[in-house]
């Protein structure tokens, strides 16, 4: 069996660190808004380029308070994609705000820029681009858009720790940058876990109120905010796999060179690849024209795959009414032919070799 993760090996890896760390938190007693919280925020924060970092206990929590942080909500109107995880979306709603999509670029998978102005009217307050399967989205034009409109850019980099847009790392571009810590991440906690970067303080602030029931300080509540705060366990596991980050994605990225190489001539498309934007390769996702059925052939042979998102939010029962009328034939199209390959830093050459086989020899017929 290849697996399409390997969480067990990851751990196999790093398991002294990581007792270490836990054993740190246990011995010191205090599981919430402590030391190794502080010090993961700082850590982090330092990693991606942003002047703050607030941890919070998800990355869809990291979304939805990095709008209520902006002052978004009912009347306003989101610019985003329907090719993403529903959270993107779904944090918009909760805040009373509507989700605007805009199509996606066929060969990036994220935020079409050439699209967005059109999308734009008096009631717009943000654009949310999503860095989509580890790839940065084009963020200078939609960065000149937003300066150009008064917009807000809130990054969703839920997929994307460490990817580079022109030197600097995502999280750092855009007013906000959102991450997620689900397991499966390139940087995953032992549970659920997020994350909210901004080189603005009075953001950050705020960030820090909202997610603790919005006090300053105990019994005291400035703002109406909620119960979200990234716990010190998890907090210290981050510390110990943010010190491996680059190397694991260093992995990530030597796969999926030969992937791309292996499958040059297999009649899929591959990934894009730039020099402006580094791609982290959270998942190595191919279009297929006969997706289904190289997706059941692998699963033949073995290989576990998955697809990454096979209905689009638009398409979801739950945004029928706002998606009305909504026309994304991109989205549509890619959505139909995308298959995620395995892939993880512990993937080995030959693993590689036998899946891209399998997937020339299937599409050959």
């Amino acid at each position: 069996m290849i697996e399409f993760v390997s969480l067990q090996s990851e751990y196999s890896a790093i398991a002294d660190e990581v007792r270490e760390a836990i054993d740190r938190v246990l011995q010191r007693g205090w599981f919430i808004l402590g030391e190794e919280l502080a010090g993961f925020e700082r850590e982090f924060g330092r990693y991606v380029g942003a002047d703050a970092a607030v941890g919070v206990n998800s990355g869809s929590d990291a979304i939805f308070l990095a709008l209520k942080a902006l002052d978004i909500g009912a009347g306003d109107e989101v610019i985003t994609v329907s090719h993403t995880f529903i959270s993107t979306v779904d944090a918009i709603a909760r805040n009373g705000a509507k989700p605007v999509f805009v199509d996606i670029d066929p060969a990036t998978f994220c935020i079409d820029p050439a699209r967005i102005e059109e999308k734009i009217t008096t009631r717009t307050r943000a654009i949310m681009p999503v860095h989509l399967y580890g790839r940065p989205a084009e963020m200078e034009p939609i960065l000149e858009i937003a300066r150009r409109h008064e917009l807000f850019v809130i990054e969703d980099a839920c997929q994307a720790h460490g990817a580079e847009y022109r030197g600097r790392r995502v999280g750092s571009l855009g007013h906000v940058g959102c991450f997620s810590f689900y397991p499966t991440k390139n940087l995953g906690a032992y549970g659920d876990g997020g994350i909210a970067t901004t080189n603005d303080e009075e953001i950050a602030e705020k960030l820090r109120l909202l997610r603790n029931y919005g006090q300053p300080c105990k019994y005291r509540h400035d703002l109406i905010g909620v119960n979200s705060r990234l716990d010190e366990m998890q907090a210290a596991v981050l510390r110990v796999k943010l010190r491996h980050l680059d190397e694991w994605n260093d992995k990530r990225r030597h796969m999926a060179g030969m992937y791309s190489e292996l499958l040059r001539d297999a009649g899929v498309t591959t990934p894009s690849e730039e020099n402006h934007a580094g791609h982290v390769y959270h998942l190595y996702v191919i279009r297929s024209k006969d997706r289904d059925a190289l997706q059941e052939h692998l699963s033949r042979q073995e290989v576990q795959t998955q697809i990454h998102y096979p209905i689009p939010v638009h398409r979801q029962p739950a945004y029928a009414e706002i998606a009305s009328g909504v026309d994304l034939p991109i989205t549509d199209r890619v959505c139909a032919e995308i298959l995620s390959l395995p892939m993880h830093p512990w993937l080995t050459e030959p693993q590689v070799r036998q899946v891209a086989e399998l997937v020339v020899s299937a599409q050959r017929g």
